[in-house]
């Protein structure tokens, strides 16, 4: 009898080495399927998003004892407990160089987190666009306003929230390559005094702002860094302050996925959304709005794995030794598969966007609803930003 992979219409599996791909799916559930794929001994003909959701809907994503053994003992070995692991796990990812990262990622922000798809959004670049703006909003960014981009990855929101909101912005990274490319980019950009990038763990920034944001670093932080990484972002923000938490969550209370920390993002650890507010509240931070985009990331994901395959032979050519078939299939299942994960009707993997105050914020200190997100325009948007354009354009003509 066939199994639910080899039944489905719209793919087939063709086995090169059919005992050592049993075996190791008899050992490793899905993990062991996965390798095997990635090692040759198997391939995937046909759709590719459909093999995964059917993998999905299967129930083969359920972890086995050996991958559960496997897991605990990556944890040991690669967590993010010290400064040191965590400047190492990041490099295994963020190091791979931002050619790389920029053949498939949205232009020009080059947002690596979930994007938001607002009604009549056409593509990943707009959902970027919209996102940083939507983050802005939230956290009613104005200019002058002080504000930490924590992990601020390539900049993207740091440079909107300059340009759009006259905001100066400090961002952190704990990636040596993406830090110098930030400032690099800054320096092209005439932003000296407006914008700066340290390089520098969360836990070892010592000043306080007025707003404090986060996006895709709350679940690198590792298992029992919760509580580490929530007291460094309110200690980050002043009195009174605003910030946000854009994190992946669980909805209850579940492992990590061995294939994400062994493959793509070692150290890493996907906290629940109620433990994650538990350590907000002990940390003295109120909470003001959650937001599921749960959604969204699977659409993010699709435009990422659209992009990836449209530019993988000049992916490829960058460093062929490192951007082999292996590679090519490593990363096919992490943008397929979690765009499958986000968009399973039985998942308990989310994305919260949670602003939080700094202690319980006063009537006049926060909007009473939630209209000054969707109203026209870009808040402190067009004007400025037509401002600052016309002083860059005479800058770089002196």
């Amino acid at each position: 009898m066939k199994s639910p992979l080899e039944q489905h219409p719209d793919f087939k599996l063709v086995f090169h080495n059919r005992q050592r791909v049993f075996r190791r799916a008899a050992l490793f559930g899905h993990i062991g399927l996965m390798e095997s794929w990635f090692d040759g001994d198997v391939d995937v003909e046909g759709d590719i998003k459909a093999a995964f959701a059917a993998g999905m809907s299967s129930g083969m994503d359920k972890a086995t004892p050996l991958v559960r053994v496997r897991n605990w003992w990556h944890e040991f070995r690669h967590g993010n407990g010290s400064v040191d692991h965590a400047r190492e796990n990041a490099r295994f990812h963020y190091a791979l160089g931002t050619e790389f990262y920029r053949l498939w990622l949205d232009e020009p922000l080059m947002m690596y987190t979930c994007g938001y798809w607002k009604e009549g959004t056409r593509n990943v670049h707009e959902a970027q666009r919209n996102k940083v703006e939507h983050v802005c909003r939230k956290l009613l960014i104005s200019p002058g306003d002080e504000v930490v981009d924590i992990g601020t990855g390539f900049g993207g929101f740091m440079f909107h929230a300059e340009q759009f909101h006259g905001a100066k912005v400090t961002g952190t990274n704990i990636t040596p390559e993406q830090v110098e490319m930030v400032r690099e980019e800054i320096k092209k950009r005439h932003l000296e005094g407006r914008c700066e990038v340290i390089e520098a763990d969360f836990r070892e920034v010592r000043r306080q702002y007025d707003k404090v944001v986060s996006i895709g670093v709350l679940e690198h932080a590792g298992r029992d860094q919760l509580e580490d990484v929530v007291r460094a972002h309110a200690a980050q923000l002043k009195p009174g302050g605003l910030g946000m938490l854009h994190f992946i969550g669980h909805v209850g209370h579940y492992e990590t996925e061995f294939f994400i920390r062994r493959h793509v993002f070692p150290g890493g650890w996907i906290p629940s959304l109620a433990e994650t507010i538990a350590a907000m509240e002990r940390a003295g931070l109120e909470v003001m709005d959650v937001e599921n985009l749960r959604r969204h990331y699977a659409l993010t994901l699709d435009g990422w794995a659209e992009r990836f395959e449209h530019n993988w032979d000049k992916i490829h050519a960058l460093d062929p030794k490192k951007f082999d078939e292996r590679f090519r299939r490593v990363w096919r299942a992490y943008l397929y598969g979690c765009a499958e994960m986000f968009r399973s009707p039985q998942g308990h993997t989310h994305l919260f966007q949670i602003v939080f105050s700094k202690g319980n914020a006063a009537r006049d200190a926060y909007p009473m609803s939630r209209a000054h997100l969707y109203a026209a325009g870009t808040g402190a948007g067009d004007e400025l930003a037509a401002a600052r354009d016309r002083e860059s354009a005479r800058r770089g003509a002196e």
